[in-house]
């Protein structure tokens, strides 16, 4: 993609932080996202990638204003909406221009109310489009995610698959007409079929309908046949983001390895294995509180990762927070034959 093109969504610096519990001293200050950076541009799908508590849901809750930022800044369609308030934050939301797709559709839709009325509901909250206009944008967003509005437009949640669930979710997000789809791991609680069923579905919406597309998954392979570019979070800090075939293929952070050595669906024998990214003594590696975020896990760690690196570029639109990103690369990569790229392919699902 072209970088003469504005990113649609533009996050810089971004932190959030949680109230938590502690001992005797009632509740502290947990970050749960530092100094986040993500553009994402027109049409493009990016996964974001990391264990559980790495920031990657607080990042996508923060940006549809469901969760206060402590500081930086979330920029959309060149708008700054970490500044929204009040009434200007309601309007904004009612707009629909970006809509967030919750993990478990069966608890997130509510189980009353019918399928018509689940996807037509965005519609009435954003006001001024009469009935008739409703249930003729539901139907047709039914139509667009691959559900006949007949078979399911009187049906109840408790009714549906687990894949017609998800699909109801999605036709409830796009009836809006939305500029970016968030999904939080939306394929997570499928089963294979329609697993990729899902996946193509999004990658399909995005061609036909131009809607970028951000992707919250732990398993790198949701994302290996659709993905344009990815950005891998651990211990709530962005590590590494860049073209996805180029990180997967050849990482330049060690965590991002990990990821790619932990998936074997990405490749065969030829993947690196966790054993040479990971130690998992207690006593292994430096530990550095201000430092690198991974430098207790990992093999390479030396004294520099006691202070925390910047993300630095590797290559064109390619950065990592990493001090030995190049000379890491060179001595364990290159000397074990990459991931398999065949099946990094899109379409081959």
């Amino acid at each position: 993609m072209s970088t003469a093109v504005e990113p649609l969504l533009r996050v810089t610096d971004l932190s959030v932080t949680y109230g938590v519990p502690r001992k005797g001293v009632g509740l502290g200050t947990g970050a749960a996202l530092r100094g986040a950076n993500l553009e994402v541009y027109p049409g493009e799908i990016v996964g974001i990638i990391g264990e559980t508590g790495s920031g990657k849901t607080t990042l996508a809750r923060a940006t549809v204003g469901l969760t206060a930022p402590a500081s930086g800044s979330i920029e959309f369609e060149g708008r700054d909406l970490t500044g929204l308030r009040g009434r200007e934050l309601r309007n904004f939301r009612r707009q629909g221009r970006i809509q967030l797709v919750f993990q478990d559709p069966l608890r997130s839709l509510d189980p009353d109310l019918t399928v018509a009325r689940l996807v037509a509901e965005p519609l009435e909250v954003a006001g001024g489009i009469d009935a008739a206009t409703r249930a003729e944008r539901a139907d047709r967003a039914l139509r667009e995610v691959g559900l006949e509005p007949e078979v399911v437009r009187e049906r109840r949640p408790r009714e549906l698959s687990g894949g017609q669930r998800q699909r109801v979710s999605l036709a409830r997000a796009i009836v809006t007409e939305p500029r970016l789809l968030i999904c939080d791991e939306p394929v997570s609680a499928l089963d294979v079929s329609n697993r990729n069923l899902v996946l193509n579905l999004l990658d399909r919406l995005r061609r036909d309908l131009g809607v970028a597309v951000v992707i919250i998954a732990h398993d790198l392979s949701s994302l290996a046949g659709i993905g344009d570019r990815v950005a891998v979070f651990y211990r709530s800090r962005l590590v590494e983001q860049g073209n996805l075939r180029e990180v997967l293929t050849r990482p330049a952070h060690p965590y991002t390895a990990l990821l790619v050595a932990s998936a074997p669906s990405l490749g065969d024998e030829s993947v690196l294995r966790p054993a040479d990214i990971r130690v998992d003594r207690d006593d292994a590696g430096p530990v550095h509180s201000g430092g690198c975020v991974f430098a207790d896990r990992c093999r390479f760690a030396v004294d520099a990762c006691a202070t925390r690196p910047a993300l630095r570029e590797v290559g064109e639109r390619w950065s990592a927070a990493c001090h030995l990103a190049d000379r890491w690369r060179d001595d364990v990569i290159d000397n074990i034959r990459p991931v398999s790229t065949g099946t990094l392919t899109k379409g081959d699902r």
